[in-house]
């Protein structure tokens, strides 16, 4: 659409444009309600829909098992660091693989509430990889094991589940969920901030397995008790409406128009190869900072020769319609993040200027 940048932020981010557009018609009166979908009841028969069209796409997407719910929790994924720790950690220890910021904010709420074992950490590496699970020092009594699939400010991603010998695995998947396939049976839960690949902000998507339910303990808060939340359905108090109804649109573009989750991580892997082949056949003048195997196809990191240049690249990448890519406060560089809703020809567009930059610069 004429005027609209490439959105290349992390988060809030891009979302598909046709699902914008859906949204624009639905806007003032959405079908059969009377009213828009901003101002409908949480308990009405149209939101109803609306949230059972959500969770019956995402299920159909991911292959979701019938022995897990799907939810809709408040204050995206910083707040499910605590609600998990308050609902499964229960004063014992678990095991939280520090592969980065996301990872270690996370392992900082749950030692709160309990013992967060470093069963790995990245840290003296800076952050430039992902564990094998041959290097992970996992404690079979541990309540669960805690991982961050991808790394959203280091760039660097999980492309196999963590083995953890039946310990419950859990999934902080902000960054990198619905954007490939996942064998769900082999997590206990998954949950995802939505603004970064599925919706709007504030609210997070958990998918949860029944059993866990078992551990929760009496007298938690009635807002951050899973019990609460699955007896209610996600409508214990008045959700964000709009945010559902976003994530419910994504779900059906993932479905109906792009094809499902196979589809995705194929245009996926192309996108951030566009942009990786730039960072390779640079000579150095671009470098990643993840590990080669390791390397997100979410979130692309990079640094140039020195941070004036850097400062340059993105003032004048903004101005050619290339937005948001300026690496997060506490690491510097540069920053592409590339979720399902960018377009190829977003990252055709990135691949090409920097290509030119280098010309000019190089």
């Amino acid at each position: 659409m004429e005027g609209r940048m490439f959105n290349f932020s992390a988060g809030p981010a891009v979302l598909p444009l046709p699902v914008l557009k859906k949204a624009q018609e639905e806007l003032l009166l959405y079908p059969g309600a009377g009213a828009s979908v901003m101002e409908i009841s949480h308990r009405s028969k149209a939101f109803a829909g609306i949230l059972e069209r959500a969770k019956a796409d995402m299920k159909a997407l991911l292959g979701i098992p019938d022995n897990y719910h799907v939810l809709f929790c408040p204050g995206g994924a910083t707040l499910q660091f605590t609600m998990l720790a308050m609902n499964f950690l229960g004063g014992k220890s678990a095991d939280y693989i520090m592969s980065g910021s996301w990872a270690s904010k996370a392992a900082g709420e749950a030692k709160k509430f309990g013992t967060a074992r470093p069963a790995w950490s990245g840290k003296d590496e800076n952050y430039v990889r992902m564990p094998k699970s041959s290097e992970l020092s996992l404690d079979p009594d541990a309540a669960y094991v805690h991982f961050t699939s991808n790394e959203t400010i280091q760039g660097t991603e999980f492309f196999t589940e963590p083995e953890t010998g039946g310990v419950p695995l859990i999934c902080d998947a902000s960054s990198d969920f619905m954007s490939r396939p996942l064998p769900i049976e082999k997590y206990a839960m998954i949950y995802a901030g939505a603004q970064k690949n599925i919706g709007p902000s504030g609210m997070a998507a958990v998918i949860l397995r029944n059993d866990l339910l078992e551990r929760v303990p009496q007298g938690l808060p009635s807002i951050l008790d899973y019990k609460v939340v699955v007896e209610n359905d996600s409508l214990y108090n008045t959700p964000s409406t709009f945010t559902i109804y976003i994530i419910g649109l994504v779900a059906q573009w993932l479905r109906e128009e792009i094809g499902g989750l196979d589809k995705i991580a194929e245009i996926n892997r192309a996108k951030a190869g566009l942009i990786y082949d730039v960072i390779d056949n640079s000579g150095g003048f671009y470098r990643g900072h993840a590990q080669t195997d390791c390397r997100s196809l979410m979130n692309i990191t990079f640094r140039l020769p020195d941070e004036a240049m850097e400062k340059e690249f993105i003032a004048q990448a903004t101005a050619a319609g290339l937005d948001g890519l300026k690496g997060h406060r506490s690491v510097g560089g540069c920053r592409a993040s590339i979720y399902n809703a960018m377009p190829v020809a977003g990252c055709q567009a990135l691949a090409e200027f920097m290509k030119e930059y280098q010309k000019k610069k190089g």
